[in-house]
């Protein structure tokens, strides 16, 4: 298909004029996020199947998603710190030196991404409302999605769509695994009795974490009353490891524990669980999308904005709240509220869960 530069964003109609050749998609980091992308990138190259999609990405999230059959092209940017924070700046330029997008849509809404939309090369930049944006991203773009307010953060990206005049139905994440990845995945499965309860314990904000006491008696639980054996995911940090240190030390549970580096794995292993408790960080969305039953622990915040799409919201344990039944707005408010959350919270919901998708 031949296309042409004709094409530019008309309020109320969408796209107009030929599909746009090439699109920038500038989502750097945080695993969850380029989660709520994924959908985005697969409803554009449904529409546009011509069109040639590229994605600004940090080197974890492109661990998820590198062999991603929306997305044609990635150009990874890697963090630096201290003096040598402009290399990652300077390598993005070179990657861009010859380059020219017709559509860039800014997902993130931080200086850092601000500063590589204004970088890129392309007519149209789209970006969020001036109330939306913070750290004045808005000045980098010359296009915006109109104001809705605060939503799930899935359904602010789905918004681009709209402005674009493209229809997210069907929601598809579009996650696929090699046959060596199926291969190791049931290689380690046959490797395990019992139905796996995949559990993560820690995140990259400490505010976000649970106790370890209290993971040592939920597993315990898990594995006594439900039958479940329960597997320790997530990444290499120290946070992490300690966390799970504590509870492999204080839990009567037979604990397996997967922590590692290897990103990929730990999506296999969510994928074949059949249930994951998880506080509110990446591993989490990515059992909403794979479509694993997902007990969300939420604290500090707010489970209406980033709990797991339109999916097993009845199986959050929301600490968020300050008292019962609070009708608290959809806002990006951080709370104290980790602490609310008790085991019985917990083990609640893992019954609910059991009761209503593992055991049908």
């Amino acid at each position: 298909m031949k296309t042409s530069r004709s094409g530019r964003i008309v309020e109320g109609v969408g796209w107009k004029g030929a599909p746009p050749r090439e699109i920038c998609i500038v989502m750097l980091s945080a695993i969850g996020d380029a989660v709520h992308v994924l959908p985005v990138a697969t409803a554009l190259k449904r529409a546009w199947p011509e069109t040639r999609i590229t994605w600004v990405i940090q080197p974890v999230p492109w661990l998820m998603v590198r062999d991603h059959p929306a997305i044609d092209d990635f150009i990874v940017f890697r963090r630096h710190r201290g003096l040598k924070a402009w290399v990652g700046f300077h390598e993005l330029m070179q990657e861009m030196r010859g380059r020219q997008f017709d559509l860039l849509i800014g997902l993130q809404v931080y200086f850092k991404a601000g500063l590589i939309t204004a970088l890129t090369p392309a007519r149209i930049k789209l970006g969020f409302d001036r109330v939306r944006a913070r750290d004045a991203q808005w000045l980098f773009t010359n296009a915006r999605v109109p104001a809705r307010g605060q939503r799930h953060v899935q359904d602010q990206y789905f918004e681009f769509l709209e402005c674009l005049g493209i229809d997210p139905e069907p929601v598809d994440w579009g996650f696929e695994f090699t046959s060596q990845e199926r291969r190791l995945q049931a290689k380690y499965f046959e490797g395990i009795e019992r139905p796996v309860c995949a559990v993560v314990v820690g995140t990259s904000k400490l505010e976000k974490n649970w106790n370890a006491e209290g993971y040592a008696r939920v597993l315990e639980a898990v594995e006594r009353d439900h039958g479940l054996q329960p597997v320790i995911v997530g990444g290499p940090s120290s946070v992490e490891r300690g966390i799970a240190r504590e509870i492999l030390e204080t839990t009567e549970a037979h604990v397996i524990d997967e922590l590692g580096d290897d990103l990929r794995r730990l999506m296999w292993i969510v994928d074949g669980a059949a249930l994951l408790i998880s506080p509110d960080t990446g591993p989490l969305h990515i059992g909403r999308a794979l479509g694993t039953p997902s007990v969300s622990l939420f604290g500090y915040t707010n489970p209406r904005r980033s709990g797991p799409w339109r999916a097993y919201e009845d199986l959050i344990v929301d600490g968020y709240a300050e008292y019962e039944d609070e009708e608290y707005p959809i806002m990006p408010t951080y709370r104290d509220g980790m602490r609310r959350i008790g085991v019985r919270d917990v083990l609640d919901k893992v019954s609910l869960a059991m009761e209503r998708y593992v055991n049908r």
